[in-house]
């Protein structure tokens, strides 16, 4: 059964929400649960299909799990098992992170090779290099990733190509424990790095640099369980206010982090929208067409590739001519055909996006292809003529808590129907 959402667009999206926990600190905060032997709380963990499914991975190595109101304790006491079953990875790329953790605490691990959203190759080769500069050894067992280290990790220099978050974070979270000390060089910047490190620092790691892209690690020989709350989530931030925009509203997000959104929120104000910085989070208003602007997405500070998609379905009907640049993801413009379809004018060539502004969407059936795409099409959605039936909105699901009920809490007509097959042939 596959679930669909009906947006009847042309409704102006006004009030105040709350910005849930950021999906992709939660996720890497759960599995370096996994170093402390006792019971570790997080807080403020969205209920989405991903955290879910890192749940069930962190049950299959031996954690207990348990959650309520919004928080997790994860009991990680007793012995540990080896292996994450390619069910479950296969349905979330994050559970490749319990990679470095397994082997700090256990030596060993056996992680099927990962799957998640579609959106291009996104290969592990940085995190294996980067393991194995602190002695881990790797080999490939039927369709399986099998980790081992004959004795306990030692610190290393490691340089990595490109500053990839899940690199970063997955050495991080071995060379904790490691003998020695550790430096990741060109380490990526993101916030949730800085959560995960807090969160690291808080049960008895050394860590210094996170936010620079040089980072210093001492090994230490254990870890004590703490509690941790989580830091709000920057791209559904991102997301509702370009909401507000797409249907010329007026929206306030509590707990939202300006600061994590320094890029974005120029990029609105460049684009006709009004920002006002509050003590409870940051409020957007847009009350004419926007107008065209040009961006190029790059790693954190750089403007968020995972906010591409849901930006071009606000350009999409701006004044002019925008051209937005990917630089992270090679594959993330595969969901342009269905913005057309919806009466966009798009174009695309290897990495650029050439966006010619129309003066409004029409509503079409379409289909989300991914996490971010399904966000920009719900979008899109909000602000055409008519009612959209959007596909495969559980790839939404793993990454928006209850998208569907926000959106009706400010305004908009959406509702949410079972499928049990497509909604349409492609």
């Amino acid at each position: 059964m596959v679930d669909r959402l009906l947006i009847t667009g042309g409704r102006r999206l006004a009030g105040q929400i709350a910005v849930g926990g950021a999906k992709n600190s939660a996720l890497k905060v759960m599995a370096a649960s996994l170093l402390a032997e006792g019971q570790t709380g997080i807080r403020n963990v969205p209920n989405i299909a991903d955290t879910r499914t890192m749940a069930e991975v962190l049950g299959r190595l031996g954690a207990g799990v348990e959650r309520r109101d919004g928080s997790l304790t994860i009991d990680a006491s007793g012995p540990l098992g080896l292996e994450t079953p390619y069910e479950l990875v296969r349905r979330m790329r994050a559970s490749i992170l319990v990679l470095g953790p397994m082997l700090a605490r256990t030596g060993r691990a056996r992680v099927a090779m990962p799957g998640g959203c579609n959106i291009g190759r996104r290969k592990i080769d940085l995190h294996i290099r980067g393991l194995e500069r602190m002695g881990a050894q790797f080999s490939y067992d039927h369709g399986y990733l099998v980790a081992e280290a004959a004795s306990r990790l030692q610190g290393a220099v490691v340089s990595l190509d490109f500053p990839s978050v899940g690199a970063t974070e997955n050495i991080m979270m071995a060379a904790v424990s490691a003998v020695g000390t550790t430096v990741i060089e060109n380490a990526a910047r993101e916030p949730e790095l800085q959560d995960l490190a807090d969160f690291l620092v808080a049960m008895g790691a050394r860590i210094e640099g996170v936010g620079t892209p040089t980072i210093e690690i001492v090994g230490v020989d254990s870890f004590t369980p703490t509690v941790h709350p989580v830091i709000p989530d920057r791209i559904e931030a991102g997301t509702f206010a370009l909401a507000a925009c797409v249907t010329r509203g007026d929206v306030s997000l509590r707990g939202a982090r300006a600061d994590h959104l320094d890029l974005v929120l120029a990029k609105l104000e460049e684009a006709g929208a009004s920002i006002s910085v509050e003590e409870a989070g940051v409020r957007v208003a847009m009350d004419r067409r926007p107008s065209a602007v040009d961006l190029v997405t790059l790693p954190y500070p750089g403007f968020p590739t995972d906010l591409q998609p849901p930006i071009m379905a606000l350009l999409a009907t701006a004044e002019g001519t925008s051209i937005i640049t990917e630089n992270v993801f090679e594959s993330r413009f595969m969901f342009v055909d269905e913005l057309n379809r919806m009466g966009a004018d798009i174009r695309t060539e290897g990495h650029h996006a050439v966006v010619r502004g129309v003066d409004r969407l029409s509503s079409a059936p379409v289909r989300a292809l991914d996490l971010r795409a399904g966000a920009a099409l719900i979008l899109a959605a909000l602000g055409a003529d008519g009612v959209t039936e959007i596909a495969d909105i559980g790839h939404v699901d793993r990454g928006y808590e209850d998208i569907d009920s926000k959106l009706s809490a400010l305004g908009a007509e959406v509702s949410r129907q079972p499928s049990f097959q497509p909604a349409f042939s492609p």
